[in-house]
């Protein structure tokens, strides 16, 4: 494997693994504190974290990146509908079915993401990369188990289909920002704007509901979800679409479940069945094929290339 890929794998593996993890903690805070407040205080404690380390960065390279109106525009997008439409509609979703059925639907945002990837950034469809879909897709559905009321949250599953769909969008312009700009201003600046469009709706939020933050474990909770969570995993995320074809990268978002679902019965005692392996063995071999398969290639022809040379 290029080390670049390397890398790449690395970060999304990261990111993913990081989001997986917060259901534990998100599942404590939101019972003191609302849904999309929640997200508006994390985008707060992100961007300035993120902020502050972009002109610490700047300043000892003593180089500032020129952003062109183009990439602003284009920015503005990716903190409208990856930060806050993409977030948004998971919570609403979610909110209006359950959590199985959100994780259920949401784990479709890599087929789109291929898809994307194919529309956008004219990368090729390759079988390879639909087989490697399918398996990890049904890793994931074996790993959730299929839900027979699926169809009962008619609202909510069409929500949460928008969640993958805008997820999948954002990965994409992500990635032809970073083309052009440091994915660390890109990540910046566009929980700046998540921020700008989060804000009104949180402040509709609050009328109705209270926050409550009486305990040091509400605080760190929040701070987590803000520095780990938000800052560290979205960076980690645009980093590795950087590094990597968008339609392999989108192959890592499957180990959301799966840390999830082992931190679950890590840490809140729930159960796990034999499901959970095979379904991430399934998951496991899809993200394999997809990785390791074309250098497999690439140095099987070489091998050919210098046995002929040989002869």
């Amino acid at each position: 494997m290029k080390k670049q890929n390397l890398l790449g794998a690395i970060c999304l593996s990261l990111a993913a693994s990081i989001w997986g993890g917060m259901y534990v903690v998100s599942k404590y805070v939101l019972d003191f504190i609302p849904p999309l407040t929640l997200v508006w205080l994390r985008y707060i404690i992100a961007y300035v974290l993120l902020f502050v380390i972009l002109k610490v960065v700047q300043r000892k390279n003593k180089k500032t990146e020129v952003i062109k109106k183009k990439d602003w525009l284009l920015i503005v997008w990716i903190g409208f509908i990856g930060y806050f439409v993409s977030v948004s509609c998971q919570f609403i979703g979610t909110k209006l079915s359950d959590a199985h059925t959100g994780s259920l639907i949401t784990s479709a945002t890599p087929t789109f993401m291929v898809i994307f990837a194919w529309l956008l950034l004219k990368e090729k469809l390759t079988i390879r990369k639909v087989i490697s879909m399918l398996l990890a897709t049904i890793g994931v559905v074996t790993v959730i188990g299929w839900d027979s009321n699926l169809g009962t949250y008619m609202l909510g599953s069409i929500i949460l289909v928008g969640a993958a769909i805008t997820w999948a969008l954002l990965s994409v312009y992500a990635k032809i920002a970073s083309s052009r700009l440091s994915s660390l201003l890109v990540t910046t600046y566009g929980l700046l704007f998540a921020i700008i469009f989060t804000t009104p709706a949180m402040m509709w939020e609050l009328q109705t509901h209270n926050i409550y933050y009486n305990s040091i474990l509400i605080i760190l909770g929040v701070v987590y979800l803000g520095v780990v969570s938000t800052a560290g995993a979205f960076y980690l995320w645009n980093k590795g679409m950087e590094l990597m074809d968008a339609g392999i990268g989108s192959l890592f978002f499957f180990f959301q479940p799966i840390v999830g679902s082992f931190l679950g019965w890590l840490l809140l005692n729930e159960k796990l069945s034999s499901n959970f392996f095979i379904g991430g063995m399934l998951i496991l071999v899809g993200v394999v094929i997809a990785t390791f398969q074309k250098e497999f290639n690439q140095s099987i022809q070489f091998k050919k290339t210098s046995a002929n040379k040989r002869v």
